[in-house]
């Protein structure tokens, strides 16, 4: 049984540096998506839970998502528990979808938390580790430097980092020596992005920056600086997804496309066969849409470069064009295409299994025309891609979903 489905609600909480439990930021996020889809506890047939956080840092394995939620109302209901690097609200959300469309449930709750903050930086840097294949990480990390050749002396940097922020200015290397993009393409970029959330009030950051104050801050691992990074946060975030006919207002948003990969063992060159660009063209097929359609996206841009190569992958520009796509203005509010209207990963911040549901909560958001100051006008398709991991030279797991205003 093949039933479409809806995203009837969605809740979120702000991100930051917050004083509150995981569970308790899970339940908040819940329940503001339940509200928001005019349903209770006792009408969801199933929970998908995201974490990392609960695991790594706070040492509760194996039933995080139980205890994060028993507390808040979610007694006796099918909890499952999720675990996918980044990608970990993307894939509840896949896990809801799927679920509903074959009938088990009518109604299904997706869930996305990480209290990343702690009092020691270490742990909190520690937990992206497991994020890539820990037996081979040295040779992992040598041959994504090699795609793009030596660092001169001049540009290293030293100081404690997410080893993913030394992943992505590898590739971002690769991508600047290939295409020629360049640093102010990555500039444009980042002061884009904390330009729009400015307008998000549940942002992480909200302080806008130039191009040239981004080029000018404390260098990360080059070619990104700090504004083009994303941050250590908390936060949680929620959908409600229903099948089609179940009642619901006009502020129901339907799902057109969902698409959830696993990365190959492809070419380093072979950009068509990038996990991303892989994940987009299934969910365009089965919406029967192509990148044209599309009015408004959030991507995955744990970096500036995330979202240029993103925006390849998607096919808002051609492979190799992000970089002066960016630049152009196309992809700010008022452009062509608006991406990260929310502020992305950048700006309103990146608590791990949160950010694919903090995605699909700015996207029907958008669709319902209920966006405010950040508001793309007349938005009627949307897209969300959300990556993560590293297994070889692209992401483990690649997830992109199709929006549309269901009436």
């Amino acid at each position: 049984m093949n039933r479409e489905a809806l995203v009837l609600g969605v809740g979120a909480t702000r991100f930051g540096r917050l004083d509150h439990s995981a569970g308790d930021l899970a339940g908040s996020a819940a329940h503001e998506a339940l509200r928001d889809a005019g349903l209770t506890p006792a009408d969801v047939g199933a929970v998908f839970h995201a974490t990392v956080s609960q695991k790594a840092i706070d040492g509760q394995h194996m039933i995080p998502g139980q205890v994060a939620l028993r507390p808040h109302g979610f007694a006796g209901v099918p909890v499952v528990n999720v675990e996918n690097a980044c990608a970990g609200g993307a894939t509840a959300l896949w896990l809801a979808i799927a679920h509903v469309r074959a009938g088990l449930s009518d109604v299904a709750l997706a869930v996305g938390v990480d209290k990343l903050v702690c009092a020691d930086p270490a742990r909190s840097l520690a937990v992206f580790d497991g994020a890539m294949d820990i037996a081979h990480r040295e040779p992992t990390l040598a041959a994504l430097a090699a795609l793009s050749g030596p660092l001169p002396p001049e540009l290293a940097v030293d100081g404690d980092r997410s080893v993913f922020m030394e992943i992505y200015a590898s590739l971002a290397r690769a991508h600047m020596q290939r295409f020629a993009t360049t640093e102010a393409h990555l500039a444009a970029v980042a002061a884009k992005n904390h330009a729009h959330s400015v307008h998000n009030p549940r942002a992480h950051f909200r302080r806008p920056f130039t191009a040239e104050e981004v080029l000018a801050a404390r260098r990360v691992a080059w070619p990104l600086t700090v504004p083009m990074c994303s941050p250590v946060s908390d936060g949680a975030a929620a959908a409600v997804v229903t099948r089609a006919d179940f009642p619901h207002e006009e502020s129901a948003v339907a799902v057109l496309g969902s698409a959830l990969l696993s990365g190959t063992d492809r070419a380093a060159h072979d950009a068509e066969q990038h996990i991303g660009r892989r994940a987009a063209l299934a969910a365009y097929e089965r919406a029967g849409l192509g990148p044209r359609d599309v009015d408004v996206a959030e991507v995955h841009d744990a970096t500036a470069f995330g979202e240029i190569q993103q925006a390849e992958n998607l096919g808002f520009c051609p492979i190799g064009d992000g970089g002066p796509w960016s630049a152009s203005g196309a992809s700010t509010l008022g452009g062509a295409l608006p991406v990260n209207p929310s502020g992305g990963l950048e700006s309103r911040g990146h608590p791990v299994s949160a950010t694919g549901l903090a995605q699909i909560f700015e996207l029907v958001t958008q669709l319902r025309g209920r966006a405010g100051a950040r508001q793309v006008p007349g938005a009627r398709i949307a897209v969300a891609e959300n990556g993560g991991g590293l297994y070889g030279i692209e992401e483990a797991v690649a997830a992109v979903t199709i929006l549309g205003r269901s009436r």
